[in-house]
């Protein structure tokens, strides 16, 4: 076979290679070699096996010339020598040499001024049908004249003995190398390292090369050609406020805004998470879950019907389909003029307020805080929220520092004259456990109004503690939410809850503080001590 010698120039000896099947090709040979079932309408549902995530302890970056003094290293981002990634890589290479593989030549980026052709060489079939799913599909002609520019190699069944002789922690393992241009991923069958390696690598070279913003966001496009970019972190609600029926699509997850304000997607699918999925509270994806997508770690129904609400095997079961698989979708996907950015909290808190608008000094803090909190676990009695957060709305993919990331946003927003909101999707009227979730039809409310331009003529007043400024008014939202202190029975007692969370962010903000300006210094909380709070009570 012309492409199994083709495979040679990576060292690969003896395999049989299947070089860009069919989904539906895939999926046969998934279900001949009993690696993967259907469910009742044809979905392949599959099992990655011992990894139902990704490890973030075991990604690593190779530290060399190019990467050495560019990465911000630490927890996030780990080292690991050139010469052990060598060593890696050729017990990999020789771990799948005789084997039966499938290659797919894919890209990234899609507006063609970015784009960049990405070759996957899996073990298992269905780790294809995924690099189908969520890279770009090129053309019969682009594929003939195929060179790509970055390698991924994905060898599940492989796991490194004596880990500590090569750098790394156990015998998994998710690793960049910038200078060779390959991300290897060895010993988890999660899919989502295939996609994270790659976009890790974007992370760094659009902003480093290419002065192109990386973003972990979704974004859609209006009638009128205006974008919309949600930043979110998980259960926020980024993937179900981007679907909105009266826009289109760009994309869920990952995007680019480039120096002359285009959005486009770096992806060819999407990525969701299925628990507790039901066709009334997401459509889309529910929708989307048909012959071509690939269902993980799902538990089956005795009649062949995924059960979306079991979470036996981890509470990230997931599905992967091609973009196409969403009617609503803008084509390709990229668009320009972004007019608004929303980034998205799930205060558990119940102190921030349901809508507030930024200043670029805010926008640029706000967005290397990255705030969610998560609901506390159901044990007895724990009913308080924990803060959580992750810079940029991605710390585990961002190979340089936040400042840098935010620093970019501030630039761009400026630029473009785009507004920055903060749309709390959590609690109102007391923390999590007392008051009550914000209902959905009153975030699509305030986020429709903000894009039919409505709360631009409204009256604001500054949050006392945060220094938001919250709209006093907004169509088909009551006006006593607006400022979330009237939605408390105890205004002392909502007032020592925010003092308490503008803490968690100053605590959260010192280790960026060093390489963060002035303006981005100035938009934290104004108050961090209970002494001047008296003439706000």
């Amino acid at each position: 076979m012309k492409e199994s010698t083709l495979l040679k120039k990576y060292g690969l000896k003896d395999v049989s290679a299947h070089w860009n099947l069919s989904p539906e090709e895939l999926q046969r040979i998934t279900v001949a070699k009993n690696m993967g079932k259907e469910t009742s309408n044809g979905t392949l549902a599959i099992n990655t096996g011992k990894f139902t995530g990704r490890s973030p302890q075991d990604r690593f970056i190779v530290k060399d010339n190019y990467t050495a003094d560019k990465v911000w290293w630490g927890k996030v981002n780990k080292p690991v020598s050139s010469e052990n990634f060598d060593k890696l890589q050729k017990e990999v290479i020789s771990y799948l040499s005789g084997k039966e593989l499938y290659v797919r030549d894919g890209y990234v980026c899609a507006d063609p001024r970015y784009k960049t052709n990405i070759r996957t060489i899996t073990e298992f079939p269905w780790s294809n049908l995924f690099v189908f799913n969520m890279f770009l599909r090129p053309d019969k002609a682009e594929l003939e004249n195929f060179n790509e520019e970055w390698l991924v190699l994905c060898a599940p069944g492989y796991v490194a003995q004596n880990p500590s002789e090569y750098g790394i922690r156990q015998g998994n393992f998710s690793i960049i190398n910038f200078t060779k241009k390959i991300a290897l991923v060895g010993g988890s069958a999660y899919t989502g390292e295939i996609k994270k390696g790659i976009f890790s690598a974007l992370n760094m070279i659009l902003p480093v090369e290419k002065n192109v913003l990386p973003m972990h966001c979704s974004a859609n496009v209006g009638e009128d050609g205006d974008t919309a970019i949600f930043f979110g972190l998980s259960g926020t609600g980024k993937t179900t406020l981007s679907a909105d029926p009266n826009r289109k699509l760009i994309g869920d997850d990952e995007h680019g805004w480039t120096a002359d304000n285009t959005i486009f997607n770096f992806e060819g699918g999407c990525y969701a998470k299925v628990i507790d999925l039901t066709e009334e509270k997401e459509p889309d994806i529910f929708r989307a879950i048909k012959p071509g997508a690939l269902l993980e770690n799902i538990v089956f129904k005795d009649n062949g019907e995924v059960d979306y609400l079991d979470s036996r095997i981890t509470q990230n079961t997931r599905v992967s389909y091609p973009i196409y698989h969403i009617d609503n979708i803008q084509e390709p996907s990229f668009a320009k003029n972004p007019k608004n950015i929303f980034f998205l909290t799930c205060d558990a808190f119940g102190v921030l307020p349901p809508v507030s608008k930024l200043t670029p000094g805010q926008a640029a803090y706000h967005f290397i805080s990255g705030y969610t909190a998560k609901v506390a676990g159901t044990e007895a009695g724990i009913t308080e929220p924990v803060p959580s957060f992750s810079a940029c709305f991605g710390e585990p993919f961002m190979p340089l520092h936040p400042a840098k990331y935010a620093e970019m946003l501030s630039a761009k927003m400026q630029e473009a004259g785009v507004n920055v909101w903060l749309i709390n999707t959590g609690w109102s009227a007391g923390p999590y456990g007392v008051g009550a979730r914000i209902k959905l039809k009153y975030t699509r409310a305030m986020i429709t109004a903000i894009l039919k331009g409505q709360l631009n003529e409204v009256d604001y007043e500054q949050h006392p503690i945060f220094g938001f400024f919250m709209p006093k008014y907004c169509p088909n939202v009551p006006t006593e939410i607006l400022d979330p202190m009237n939605t408390w029975l105890q205004k002392g007692a909502y007032i020592g809850k925010a003092i308490q969370l503008a803490h968690s962010f100053h605590i959260n903000f010192e280790k960026y503080a060093n390489e963060a300006s002035q303006q981005i210094m100035e938009g934290g909380p104004l108050i961090d001590q209970h002494h001047h709070l008296e003439e706000h009570i």
